[in-house]
């Protein structure tokens, strides 16, 4: 006799898409046509459109380095590519006349990020590690350098623009708003997003992950390490190429440090500060770092050095990213026991919280220091205004740190005791399972 609920499980989980799985896909969808009507200014239009850019982006690159254990130091390349390649399109249908429709260039931008992934694929994913990541290095600064000579196709140092209201209208549509523009893009994440999530489900997708941590294994089971590489690392430029045609689309412009080795190194940030282990980790760093970069960066010079500390810290206390952190709480949830740990974490990252703004306070008051112009001795920190020359604001940033600091170490051998327990079932319930 068939089993009722085993059919209606399968149901709900066809094609390994189950009720849990699809719905934080609808949630976010809806966020995202919610957004504009909520943030309804033209800069925070571009901030979220960048934002999704990156995600994209990232999510491309955790296709190597998550999925595939593939550490590379050039993949702006295959962005860089496809969106100087969405630039000559779109110069060419305004010059061309040619009936394309705008929300096609991130396709052809893919393709042929695709097309180089494949190119270089060929002779760099024979095997993983130090050698991978020298060769994608070693490409990725070869094509920067191309980038100032091959004027034709890169621009040299002005690189190449364009104007995306010249193509073909859609449903009326010409894409002259930013709010239209958002739209594009927003459509473009959640299709880019779900796609990469679907071949993570996939046969490769799955042996991708087989290979990251046992190559040998996965030969001697019958799978090439090398074409499963080869495989994973061409649907990564596929994406990296969208990517660059959606900055195209928003920006109108690519320039060589669209494809150089800073951006590279900012994707690979943004990938483990969110946490190369999931999915959704690449969605989160792209979110803290956009944020900070264009909000952090209006209201301070030092941005990058915070944004550098930040991801040092969470390289070496927590290894997982900010994903990580999260899913980290998965257990004390299922027991029950998440609400003991609201105190303690009180507790230990309040004054904690405020040892920072200390020691940042600190990096802000020697900057100025140092660097202000003769005479100018006055500077504003959290719209607080004093003189940097005066004793006062050193003693009050000094003995806030430390107090901070040490109220922190304090609090946290009641944070770990509880969060011991918290991840611990109890004795009734042990025997309630029994």
């Amino acid at each position: 006799m068939t089993d009722t609920s085993s059919i209606m499980a399968k149901k709900r989980s066809y094609g390994g898409l189950s009720t849990g799985t699809v719905a934080p896909w609808v949630i976010c969808t809806a966020i995202l046509l919610v957004l504009p009507y909520v943030f309804q200014s033209n800069s925070a239009l571009t901030i979220m459109n960048q934002m999704a850019i990156t995600i994209v982006f990232a999510l491309a690159y955790n296709m190597l380095l998550g999925q595939g254990g593939m550490l590379s130091f050039g993949h702006a390349v295959y962005m860089g590519m496809g969106g100087f390649m969405c630039m000559h399109v779109m110069n060419w249908v305004e010059y061309e006349n040619i009936p394309l429709p705008l929300p096609l260039l991130p396709v052809i931008g893919g393709l042929f990020g695709m097309g180089m992934a494949t190119i270089i694929g060929s002779f760099s994913t024979r095997t993983a590690g130090t050698v991978f990541a020298m060769i994608s290095l070693g490409i990725g600064e070869l094509i920067a350098a191309s980038s100032v000579i091959v004027v034709a196709f890169f621009g040299g140092e002005e690189g190449v623009s364009g104007d995306r209201t010249y193509g073909l209208p859609v449903f009326g549509y010409e894409f002259l708003t930013k709010i239209e523009v958002y739209y594009l893009t927003a459509g473009w994440l959640v299709l880019s997003a779900l796609l990469m999530y679907l071949f993570s489900r996939t046969p490769v997708g799955r042996m991708a992950n087989a290979v990251r941590d046992n190559p040998e294994r996965a030969q001697f089971l019958g799978y090439s390490a090398r074409w499963v590489r080869f495989y994973s690392f061409c649907a990564s430029g596929f994406f990296a190429g969208v990517a660059g045609g959606l900055f195209a689309i928003n920006f109108e412009i690519l320039t060589e440090e669209n494809l150089n080795l800073v951006t590279s190194g900012s994707i690979l940030l943004i990938t483990f500060l969110g946490g190369v282990g999931f999915f959704f980790g690449p969605i989160i760093g792209a979110i803290v770092f956009t944020l900070l970069q264009s909000v952090l960066s209006l209201q301070t010079e030092l941005w990058q050095l915070y944004v550098g500390a930040l991801f040092v810290l969470t390289v070496m206390y927590f290894p997982g990213g900010l994903a990580g952190v999260l899913m980290m709480h998965v257990v004390p949830y299922k027991l029950g026991k998440l609400g003991t740990l609201v105190v303690p974490y009180i507790k230990t990252l309040i004054p904690a919280a405020i040892g920072i703004l200390g020691l940042a306070s600190f990096c802000e008051l020697m900057f100025h220091f140092k660097h202000a112009a003769v005479g100018e001795h006055d500077m504003s920190l959290f719209g607080i205004e004093f003189s940097t020359h005066s004793p006062i604001p050193w003693i009050v940033i000094i003995g806030l740190t430390v107090i901070g600091f040490w109220l922190a170490k304090r609090s946290s051998a009641e944070l770990r005791e509880t969060w011991g327990n918290a991840n611990v079932m109890t004795s009734s319930k042990e025997g309630g399972a029994q």
